[in-house]
């Protein structure tokens, strides 16, 4: 069973740094696709960051030169936080598009999400 399983969250003050990981594991052929999703209170949930396997970056506009997504091998993968500000404040959803072994499609999956503050 494929899972992924966030860490680093936590309570910063504005203008601190955090960073988030994701792991993946269980029976994985491929991960083709990762990135950053966040959901703030009354808000839908968006998009900050993600990452192709063929390492293709997009950023949110309003995390862009702040926020940094970087991969150190195929099923780990980062969200380095600086400057954060309290609209920053937000559960942070890790998500991926895998393909387990013995499947000839990829999934999508979620992570059970881990939850930034910025206090101002």
């Amino acid at each position: 069973q494929v899972q992924l399983v966030e860490s680093g969250g936590g309570l910063v003050q504005a203008g601190g740094s955090l960073r988030l990981s994701c792991a993946a594991s269980g029976s994985i052929f491929s991960i083709n696709a990762m990135g950053w999703y966040r959901q703030a209170p009354g808000n839908q949930r968006e998009l900050v960051a993600a990452m192709t396997s063929g390492g293709s970056i997009d950023y949110a506009d309003s995390v862009k030169g702040r926020f940094t997504i970087s991969r150190n091998n195929a099923k780990t993968m980062y969200l380095q936080m600086n400057s954060l500000k309290p609209e920053d404040t937000a559960v942070y959803y890790c998500n991926a598009a895998i393909r387990g072994k013995g499947y000839s499609r990829d999934r999508d999956y979620w992570g059970q999400g881990t939850q930034v503050t910025v206090s101002s």
